[in-house]
């Protein structure tokens, strides 16, 4: 993926958020480990690879790890966040302190593992389903305090973001609906308050109640649970008359089928709460 088709994370929420995990992991004394076994004077130069296939993400989180320890340490980045990584692929190359190098390594990695595992299962979605005009999206089921970098995950892995929170865009779900009295008076609601920038989305689970939402124009209709069937008499229903969103039970068995029946958005929360870690590690390089 080129890397001028990706959101560029802020260098202050970067730094920020790598500040508060170091100080997390080097504690009230430091790397004692690094302190008692290695000389302060000892230089070594660390690989990063990749152990297994997948799609690299957090560049610059790591880059900021290694940075804040020790801005000595020479990092050479040699593969960039979108790559397609083969077990191998060298992503970094990092030479100086090795006491610095140890230290700064966990929290490097964490982060490059994590946010790989969310780019890489977002794109094995978005494989699945290439052939159609569907886009995966992640949803707000995300890590605390993680959530900006596990959505610029997704867009690594091909995928695109719902809303970063509730006040970004007006969501009515079932809870909404039933305290609002409907699905119709919910909408007539948000659209007599939503500014004129606010997109308006509503869930239904129903036929009837896509019938019933779609009389209000909401700007986009969240399908809750539909399996396939439902999913392309909805599309029919719809017309073209709102974005469609497929939600719920989203897995890499069913996404295909869900693409397939013509919906424009298919959002799952597993991509990101639940997406396994690529592993990445990080050896020194002996000789």
């Amino acid at each position: 993926m080129s890397t001028s088709s990706l959101p560029e994370l802020p260098l202050i929420m970067v730094d920020n958020a790598v500040k508060a995990a170091l100080l997390e992991d080097v504690g009230r004394a430091g790397d004692i480990t690094s302190q008692a076994t290695i000389p302060a004077s000892a230089v070594a130069t660390g690989v990063i690879a990749a152990r297994k296939e997948g799609v690299l993400a957090g560049v610059d989180l790591a880059l900021s790890a290694f940075r804040q320890i020790d801005p000595n340490l020479d990092v050479n980045i040699l593969s960039c966040d979108g790559d397609k990584l083969e077990p191998g692929t060298i992503v970094a190359r990092i030479h100086g302190s090795a006491r610095s190098l140890l230290t700064a390594e966990r929290v490097a990695l964490n982060f490059l593992s994590h946010l790989s595992g969310i780019a890489s299962a977002t794109n094995a979605f978005q494989r699945k389903i290439s052939h159609t005009n569907a886009k995966v999206v992640c949803t707000r089921k995300t890590t605390p305090g993680l959530r900006s970098f596990e959505k610029y995950a997704v867009r690594c892995g091909g995928g695109m973001n719902h809303r970063f929170g509730l006040d970004d865009a007006i969501l009515i779900k079932d809870n909404h609906i039933a305290v609002a009295g409907g699905v119709i008076p919910a909408i007539e609601s948000a659209r007599a308050f939503a500014g004129h920038l606010v997109r308006i989305e509503v869930e239904v689970d129903t036929l009837q109640q896509l019938k019933d939402a779609l009389t209000a124009r909401p700007d986009v209709v969240m399908l809750d649970n539909m399996g396939p069937s439902l999913l392309r008499q909805a599309v029919e229903i719809n017309n073209s008359q709102a974005v469609l969103e497929a939600s719920g039970t989203v897995t890499l068995s069913t996404v295909q089928a869900i693409a397939e029946s013509g919906v424009d958005i298919i959002s799952s929360g597993w991509i990101t709460h639940s997406a396994p870690i690529l592993d990445l590690g990080l050896d020194i390089e002996i000789g």
